[in-house]
Protein backbone atom coordinates (compact mmCIF):
# COMPACT_ATOMS: atom_id res chain seq x y z
CA UNK A 1 0.00 0.00 0.00
CA UNK A 2 2.86 1.95 1.05
CA UNK A 3 4.95 1.66 -2.58
CA UNK A 4 0.96 2.16 -4.05
CA UNK A 5 1.38 5.66 -2.73
CA UNK A 6 4.61 6.44 -3.70
CA UNK A 7 4.04 5.79 -7.07
CA UNK A 8 0.74 7.59 -6.89
CA UNK A 9 2.81 10.42 -5.11
CA UNK A 10 5.82 10.18 -7.81
CA UNK A 11 3.34 10.15 -11.01
CA UNK A 12 1.52 13.05 -9.79
CA UNK A 13 4.74 15.14 -9.32
CA UNK A 14 5.80 14.39 -12.65
CA UNK A 15 2.83 15.31 -14.43
CA UNK A 16 2.66 18.86 -12.88
CA UNK A 17 6.23 19.11 -13.26
CA UNK A 18 5.84 19.06 -16.91
CA UNK A 19 7.01 22.33 -18.44
CA UNK A 20 4.57 25.07 -19.94
CA UNK A 21 5.25 27.61 -22.59
CA UNK A 22 2.89 30.71 -23.11
CA UNK A 23 2.67 32.26 -26.66
CA UNK A 24 0.71 35.24 -27.83
CA UNK A 25 0.16 34.05 -31.12
CA UNK A 26 -2.26 34.17 -34.51
CA UNK A 27 -4.99 31.42 -34.86
CA UNK A 28 -2.93 29.98 -37.72
CA UNK A 29 -0.38 28.48 -34.38
CA UNK A 30 -3.52 26.86 -32.81
CA UNK A 31 -4.40 24.16 -34.97
CA UNK A 32 -3.44 20.75 -33.11
CA UNK A 33 -1.47 18.94 -35.90
CA UNK A 34 1.09 22.04 -35.53
CA UNK A 35 1.79 22.26 -31.73
CA UNK A 36 1.28 19.05 -30.69
CA UNK A 37 4.38 17.44 -32.52
CA UNK A 38 6.47 19.93 -30.61
CA UNK A 39 4.93 18.89 -27.17
CA UNK A 40 5.14 15.37 -27.45
CA UNK A 41 8.90 16.13 -28.51
CA UNK A 42 9.60 18.02 -25.42
CA UNK A 43 7.14 16.72 -23.25
CA UNK A 44 5.77 20.78 -22.67
CA UNK A 45 2.31 22.07 -22.98
CA UNK A 46 2.15 25.00 -24.88
CA UNK A 47 -0.44 27.32 -23.77
CA UNK A 48 -1.55 29.58 -26.95
CA UNK A 49 -3.29 32.87 -26.34
CA UNK A 50 -5.15 33.97 -29.80
CA UNK A 51 -5.09 37.66 -30.60
CA UNK A 52 -6.05 39.85 -33.85
CA UNK A 53 -4.18 42.83 -34.49
CA UNK A 54 -0.23 44.09 -33.40
CA UNK A 55 -2.29 46.78 -30.96
CA UNK A 56 -4.41 44.02 -29.50
CA UNK A 57 -1.43 41.91 -29.02
CA UNK A 58 0.77 44.74 -27.26
CA UNK A 59 -2.32 45.69 -25.48
CA UNK A 60 -2.30 42.18 -23.93
CA UNK A 61 1.65 42.08 -22.69
CA UNK A 62 1.27 45.68 -21.29
CA UNK A 63 -1.66 44.44 -19.06
CA UNK A 64 0.76 41.51 -17.90
CA UNK A 65 3.11 40.58 -15.76
CA UNK A 66 6.79 40.63 -17.09
CA UNK A 67 7.21 36.64 -17.87
CA UNK A 68 4.11 35.60 -18.53
CA UNK A 69 4.88 35.65 -21.98
CA UNK A 70 7.65 33.38 -23.68
CA UNK A 71 6.75 33.43 -27.20
CA UNK A 72 5.56 36.33 -29.57
CA UNK A 73 4.10 36.30 -33.20
CA UNK A 74 3.82 39.63 -34.87
CA UNK A 75 3.12 41.20 -37.87
CA UNK A 76 5.95 41.82 -39.58
CA UNK A 77 5.99 45.31 -40.28
CA UNK A 78 5.36 45.66 -36.79
CA UNK A 79 8.57 44.18 -35.30
CA UNK A 80 10.73 47.36 -34.51
CA UNK A 81 7.77 48.71 -32.92
CA UNK A 82 7.80 45.63 -30.25
CA UNK A 83 12.78 46.20 -30.63
CA UNK A 84 11.59 49.88 -29.56
CA UNK A 85 9.33 48.92 -27.00
CA UNK A 86 12.12 46.19 -25.30
CA UNK A 87 10.12 43.48 -25.04
CA UNK A 88 11.99 41.15 -27.35
CA UNK A 89 15.18 39.20 -26.76
CA UNK A 90 17.81 39.16 -29.09
CA UNK A 91 17.77 35.45 -30.81
CA UNK A 92 20.73 33.18 -31.30
CA UNK A 93 22.22 33.95 -35.08
CA UNK A 94 23.67 30.47 -35.06
CA UNK A 95 20.29 28.52 -34.48
CA UNK A 96 18.44 30.07 -36.98
CA UNK A 97 18.25 28.79 -40.32
CA UNK A 98 18.20 32.23 -41.88
CA UNK A 99 20.08 30.71 -44.96
CA UNK A 100 16.84 28.60 -46.24
CA UNK A 101 14.65 31.89 -45.73
CA UNK A 102 13.20 33.51 -49.27
CA UNK A 103 15.70 36.46 -49.35
CA UNK A 104 13.03 38.69 -50.39
CA UNK A 105 10.58 38.06 -47.07
CA UNK A 106 14.02 37.78 -44.69
CA UNK A 107 12.91 41.37 -43.90
CA UNK A 108 16.70 42.55 -41.77
CA UNK A 109 15.33 45.86 -41.56
CA UNK A 110 12.48 44.88 -39.69
CA UNK A 111 13.42 41.85 -37.84
CA UNK A 112 16.88 43.11 -36.95
CA UNK A 113 18.45 46.07 -35.41
CA UNK A 114 22.01 47.40 -34.91
CA UNK A 115 23.54 44.05 -36.09
CA UNK A 116 20.82 42.12 -33.47
CA UNK A 117 17.90 39.41 -34.80
CA UNK A 118 14.80 40.19 -32.56
CA UNK A 119 12.32 37.75 -34.92
CA UNK A 120 12.72 36.29 -37.47
CA UNK A 121 9.92 36.02 -40.82
CA UNK A 122 7.22 32.90 -40.67
CA UNK A 123 5.05 32.98 -42.67
CA UNK A 124 4.05 34.97 -45.63
CA UNK A 125 0.99 35.64 -48.52
CA UNK A 126 -0.34 38.63 -50.41
CA UNK A 127 -4.08 40.63 -50.00
CA UNK A 128 -4.90 40.80 -53.92
CA UNK A 129 -7.96 39.14 -55.69
CA UNK A 130 -9.88 35.99 -54.83
CA UNK A 131 -12.40 34.88 -57.10
CA UNK A 132 -14.75 32.29 -58.83
CA UNK A 133 -13.17 31.12 -61.84
CA UNK A 134 -16.77 29.80 -63.57
CA UNK A 135 -18.44 33.23 -62.60
CA UNK A 136 -15.74 35.65 -64.11
CA UNK A 137 -13.61 35.83 -66.68
CA UNK A 138 -9.77 35.00 -64.81
CA UNK A 139 -8.50 37.28 -67.49
CA UNK A 140 -10.14 40.10 -66.14
CA UNK A 141 -8.81 39.53 -62.62
CA UNK A 142 -5.36 40.86 -63.91
CA UNK A 143 -6.25 44.32 -63.81
CA UNK A 144 -7.15 46.14 -60.78
CA UNK A 145 -9.20 48.60 -62.25
CA UNK A 146 -11.72 46.28 -62.75
CA UNK A 147 -12.62 47.19 -59.71
CA UNK A 148 -14.31 50.12 -60.32
CA UNK A 149 -15.86 48.78 -63.56
CA UNK A 150 -19.57 47.93 -63.57
CA UNK A 151 -18.93 44.55 -65.17
CA UNK A 152 -18.91 43.05 -61.91
CA UNK A 153 -21.43 44.91 -59.99
CA UNK A 154 -23.09 43.78 -57.34
CA UNK A 155 -20.82 40.28 -57.42
CA UNK A 156 -17.65 41.67 -55.26
CA UNK A 157 -16.93 41.56 -51.56
CA UNK A 158 -14.35 44.42 -50.39
CA UNK A 159 -12.06 42.82 -47.52
CA UNK A 160 -12.77 45.20 -44.87
CA UNK A 161 -9.09 46.35 -43.44
CA UNK A 162 -8.57 49.86 -44.45
CA UNK A 163 -4.60 49.31 -44.91
CA UNK A 164 -3.95 46.50 -47.35
CA UNK A 165 -7.03 47.91 -48.83
CA UNK A 166 -5.77 51.51 -48.98
CA UNK A 167 -2.42 50.17 -49.97
CA UNK A 168 -3.99 48.18 -53.01
CA UNK A 169 -5.99 51.18 -54.22
CA UNK A 170 -2.73 52.89 -54.32
CA UNK A 171 -1.24 50.65 -56.65
CA UNK A 172 -3.68 50.68 -58.43
CA UNK A 173 -3.51 54.30 -59.12
CA UNK A 174 0.57 53.95 -59.72
CA UNK A 175 1.31 55.17 -56.13
CA UNK A 176 4.03 52.82 -54.04
CA UNK A 177 3.02 51.87 -50.56
CA UNK A 178 6.01 53.07 -49.20
CA UNK A 179 5.91 56.58 -50.32
CA UNK A 180 2.03 57.31 -49.44
CA UNK A 181 1.80 60.98 -48.18
CA UNK A 182 -1.74 62.44 -46.97
CA UNK A 183 -1.85 64.00 -50.07
CA UNK A 184 -2.81 60.63 -51.97
CA UNK A 185 -5.43 60.13 -49.84
CA UNK A 186 -7.97 62.22 -52.19
CA UNK A 187 -7.02 60.53 -55.31
CA UNK A 188 -7.28 57.03 -52.93
CA UNK A 189 -10.55 57.85 -51.82
CA UNK A 190 -12.42 58.56 -55.04
CA UNK A 191 -11.38 55.06 -56.11
CA UNK A 192 -12.36 54.09 -52.50
CA UNK A 193 -15.75 55.32 -53.45
CA UNK A 194 -16.28 54.25 -56.79
CA UNK A 195 -15.51 50.38 -55.64
CA UNK A 196 -18.02 50.62 -53.32
CA UNK A 197 -20.89 51.85 -55.29
CA UNK A 198 -20.06 48.31 -57.76
CA UNK A 199 -19.38 46.24 -54.74
CA UNK A 200 -21.93 43.72 -52.75
CA UNK A 201 -20.47 43.93 -49.10
CA UNK A 202 -17.94 45.02 -47.21
CA UNK A 203 -16.76 42.88 -44.67
CA UNK A 204 -14.08 40.79 -42.19
CA UNK A 205 -13.10 37.27 -43.47
CA UNK A 206 -15.25 35.17 -42.29
CA UNK A 207 -17.77 37.03 -44.22
CA UNK A 208 -15.63 37.75 -47.43
CA UNK A 209 -15.27 33.84 -47.68
CA UNK A 210 -18.19 32.08 -47.02
CA UNK A 211 -19.68 34.78 -49.38
CA UNK A 212 -17.63 33.66 -52.15
CA UNK A 213 -17.92 29.86 -51.17
CA UNK A 214 -21.84 30.32 -50.73
CA UNK A 215 -22.23 31.92 -54.48
CA UNK A 216 -23.02 35.52 -52.81
CA UNK A 217 -20.42 37.45 -54.86
CA UNK A 218 -17.95 35.99 -57.00
CA UNK A 219 -14.49 37.92 -56.32
CA UNK A 220 -13.01 39.33 -53.12
CA UNK A 221 -10.78 42.58 -53.60
CA UNK A 222 -8.35 41.61 -50.59
CA UNK A 223 -8.50 38.26 -50.74
CA UNK A 224 -5.44 36.02 -51.62
CA UNK A 225 -4.06 32.91 -51.17
CA UNK A 226 -5.25 32.96 -47.22
CA UNK A 227 -8.77 32.99 -48.19
CA UNK A 228 -9.06 29.86 -51.15
CA UNK A 229 -5.92 27.68 -50.88
CA UNK A 230 -7.21 25.68 -48.09
CA UNK A 231 -11.00 25.28 -50.09
CA UNK A 232 -9.31 24.10 -53.56
CA UNK A 233 -9.83 19.98 -52.96
CA UNK A 234 -13.68 21.16 -51.88
CA UNK A 235 -13.68 23.86 -54.34
CA UNK A 236 -11.76 23.95 -57.09
CA UNK A 237 -13.69 26.55 -58.62
CA UNK A 238 -11.79 29.25 -56.49
CA UNK A 239 -9.09 30.47 -57.04
CA UNK A 240 -6.74 33.89 -56.82
CA UNK A 241 -4.02 35.98 -58.49
CA UNK A 242 -1.72 38.89 -58.05
CA UNK A 243 -2.87 41.36 -61.16
CA UNK A 244 -0.41 43.33 -63.44
CA UNK A 245 -0.26 46.34 -60.63
CA UNK A 246 0.44 44.17 -58.18
CA UNK A 247 -0.60 43.47 -54.52
CA UNK A 248 0.22 44.42 -51.02
CA UNK A 249 2.32 41.52 -49.12
CA UNK A 250 2.04 40.84 -45.93
CA UNK A 251 4.61 39.21 -43.22
CA UNK A 252 4.38 37.36 -39.82
CA UNK A 253 7.23 37.04 -37.64
CA UNK A 254 8.28 34.85 -34.37
CA UNK A 255 10.32 35.95 -31.70
CA UNK A 256 11.16 35.60 -27.76
CA UNK A 257 9.99 37.79 -24.83
CA UNK A 258 12.81 39.24 -23.28
CA UNK A 259 11.35 38.58 -20.04
CA UNK A 260 10.30 35.00 -20.61
CA UNK A 261 12.29 32.46 -17.84
CA UNK A 262 12.16 30.35 -20.64
CA UNK A 263 14.78 31.22 -23.11
CA UNK A 264 15.87 28.22 -24.22
CA UNK A 265 12.47 26.57 -24.31
CA UNK A 266 10.99 29.32 -26.54
CA UNK A 267 14.06 29.32 -28.72
CA UNK A 268 13.71 25.36 -29.56
CA UNK A 269 9.82 26.34 -30.32
CA UNK A 270 11.16 29.07 -32.20
CA UNK A 271 13.17 26.35 -34.13
CA UNK A 272 10.60 24.30 -34.76
CA UNK A 273 8.35 26.89 -36.34
CA UNK A 274 10.85 27.51 -38.85
CA UNK A 275 11.99 24.25 -39.43
CA UNK A 276 10.30 22.50 -42.54
CA UNK A 277 7.97 20.42 -40.90
CA UNK A 278 6.69 22.63 -38.84
CA UNK A 279 6.91 25.35 -41.52
CA UNK A 280 4.91 22.91 -43.85
CA UNK A 281 2.28 22.93 -41.07
CA UNK A 282 1.93 26.40 -40.27
CA UNK A 283 1.58 27.32 -44.28
CA UNK A 284 -1.13 24.96 -43.86
CA UNK A 285 -2.78 25.51 -41.01
CA UNK A 286 -6.61 25.02 -40.94
CA UNK A 287 -7.02 28.36 -39.75
CA UNK A 288 -5.39 30.15 -43.00
CA UNK A 289 -3.10 29.09 -45.08
CA UNK A 290 -0.03 31.11 -46.06
CA UNK A 291 3.01 30.58 -48.14
CA UNK A 292 5.87 29.08 -45.78
CA UNK A 293 9.07 31.57 -45.36
CA UNK A 294 11.54 28.44 -45.33
CA UNK A 295 12.06 27.87 -49.01
CA UNK A 296 12.90 24.06 -47.66
CA UNK A 297 9.20 23.86 -46.93
CA UNK A 298 8.66 22.56 -50.56
CA UNK A 299 10.04 19.25 -49.64
CA UNK A 300 7.18 18.70 -46.77
CA UNK A 301 4.46 20.16 -49.05
CA UNK A 302 2.31 17.62 -51.43
CA UNK A 303 1.98 18.64 -55.24
CA UNK A 304 -2.00 19.80 -54.12
CA UNK A 305 -0.53 21.93 -51.30
CA UNK A 306 1.95 23.64 -53.51
CA UNK A 307 -0.42 24.59 -56.68
CA UNK A 308 -2.63 26.09 -54.23
CA UNK A 309 -0.14 28.03 -52.83
CA UNK A 310 0.93 29.12 -56.40
CA UNK A 311 5.05 28.08 -55.09
CA UNK A 312 6.37 27.77 -58.31
CA UNK A 313 5.14 31.66 -58.93
CA UNK A 314 6.61 33.33 -56.06
CA UNK A 315 9.76 34.42 -57.88
CA UNK A 316 7.19 36.69 -59.95
CA UNK A 317 4.44 37.38 -57.38
CA UNK A 318 7.56 38.37 -54.53
CA UNK A 319 8.76 41.06 -57.48
CA UNK A 320 5.36 42.26 -58.16
CA UNK A 321 4.38 42.93 -54.38
CA UNK A 322 4.52 45.75 -51.66
CA UNK A 323 4.60 45.43 -48.41
CA UNK A 324 1.84 47.14 -45.95
CA UNK A 325 2.08 51.20 -45.57
CA UNK A 326 4.71 51.82 -42.71
CA UNK A 327 2.22 55.13 -41.58
CA UNK A 328 2.88 57.67 -38.28
CA UNK A 329 -0.05 58.21 -35.84
CA UNK A 330 -1.12 61.42 -38.05
CA UNK A 331 -1.66 59.51 -41.41
CA UNK A 332 -2.70 56.23 -40.21
CA UNK A 333 -5.72 58.43 -38.69
CA UNK A 334 -6.29 60.07 -42.29
CA UNK A 335 -6.52 56.64 -43.95
CA UNK A 336 -8.72 55.49 -41.33
CA UNK A 337 -10.96 58.58 -41.66
CA UNK A 338 -10.87 57.91 -45.36
CA UNK A 339 -12.27 54.46 -45.06
CA UNK A 340 -15.13 55.10 -42.75
CA UNK A 341 -16.08 57.45 -45.51
CA UNK A 342 -15.97 54.91 -47.89
CA UNK A 343 -18.04 53.12 -45.78
CA UNK A 344 -20.93 55.30 -44.73
CA UNK A 345 -21.22 56.11 -48.59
Amino acid sequence: MLLATAAICAFTASASAQEELNALVWCDHTDPALIEPFEKANNVKVNLKEYEGTGAGLSIVEQSRPGDWDVFVIDGVDVPRAVDMGILAELPADKLPTADIFPEVRMEANNTKDGKIYAVTEKFGYNTISYDKTKVDPKDMEDLSIFWSDKYKGRIALYDYYLPMIGLTGLAIGKKTADLTADDLPAIKEKLFEMKKVARQVSDVVASQTALVSGEVDIILGGGEWVTAGLTTEKPNLDWTVPKQGALRWAQSIGVFKDSAKQDLAVKFVQYILSPEGQSKLATSSCYWGMPANSKAGEQLNDQQKTALRWDKQPEYLKNTQLYPVVDADLDAAMQDAWTEMLQQ
